[in-house]
């Protein structure tokens, strides 16, 4: 049996809350980067006894339109799958069950499926330190209660909550960041940018093919790619007032 780790991480908050689960899930993994646009995801095909962690970031409310691209071009082979989606405090919508219904498409076999929590990749001080310690506690009683199930033989399909197939997922590049500067032109945002929506020569993002995943200010090393602070500042105000209550981590089994 392999165990494999397939992520949609711009910025790292996914990934973070997912390696907690893959780490108490098993001692050792292979991870595909769902990131990578130069991947050829038809290449990957898995075993029916392989246990597959998905993760994937809630963008309003949504699977990433590039994640489930990817994701839908893996061959599962009814690999169990442990479905993840990471939200920044607001709200998931219907992204577990988008993800479920992709997965299930590309012919992975759900058992499990978690909603958690990580600082929103666009406005920072919500959920801001997330997954901090009491998520890692609960995230690793999550994968205990996983175990459980599989030692079980049970291979029944969580109830989530949303609906699928939902209108179009991933954002519009109305949060397209902008290049300032700074920028020493070293080509790093359009290499790393998960769309190639970024040109190599100007390094400014075209606005139809951003999906504001914000990896381009996640990677800059010189702090060159900043949002508007107008937008940036309006929406923590929004967020923190509708949403400012802490959520916690969810299992569906």
């Amino acid at each position: 049996m392999g165990f494999y780790e397939v992520i949609f991480s711009p910025t790292g908050g996914t990934r973070k809350a997912a390696d907690i689960l893959a780490d108490s899930l098993s001692e050792e993994r292979i991870r595909i980067d769902l990131c990578d646009r130069n991947l050829d995801f038809e290449n990957f095909s898995f075993l029916s006894v392989d246990m597959v962690l998905i993760a994937v970031p809630s963008y309003g409310g949504r699977v990433p339109a590039a994640a489930a691209e990817r994701l839908g071009k893996l061959h599962g082979n009814g690999a169990r799958a442990v479905l993840v989606c990471v939200y920044g405090n607001r709200a998931y919508d219907n992204t577990l069950a988008e993800l479920q219904y992709v997965t299930r498409k590309a012919g992975f076999q759900d058992i499990a499926a978690a909603a958690v929590l990580a600082e929103h990749s666009i406005i920072r001080q919500v959920a801001a330190g997330r997954p901090d310690e009491k998520d890692i506690s609960v995230l690793k009683s999550i994968a205990g209660q996983i175990w459980e199930k599989c030692a079980s033989g049970s291979t029944t399909a969580p109830q989530v909550p949303g609906k699928a197939p939902a209108k179009p997922s991933g954002m519009s590049g109305g949060m397209a960041p902008k290049t300032s500067g700074a920028c020493t032109k070293c080509g790093l945002c359009a290499e790393k940018c998960p769309v190639g929506a970024i040109d190599s020569a100007t390094m400014a993002a075209d606005r139809k093919q951003c999906i504001s995943c914000m990896r381009c200010i996640f990677v800059c090393p010189n702090g060159a790619k900043k949002l508007n602070p107008v937008i940036a500042s309006a929406g923590g105000v929004i967020l923190s007032a509708l949403w400012g209550g802490r959520k916690e981590p969810e299992l569906f089994l």
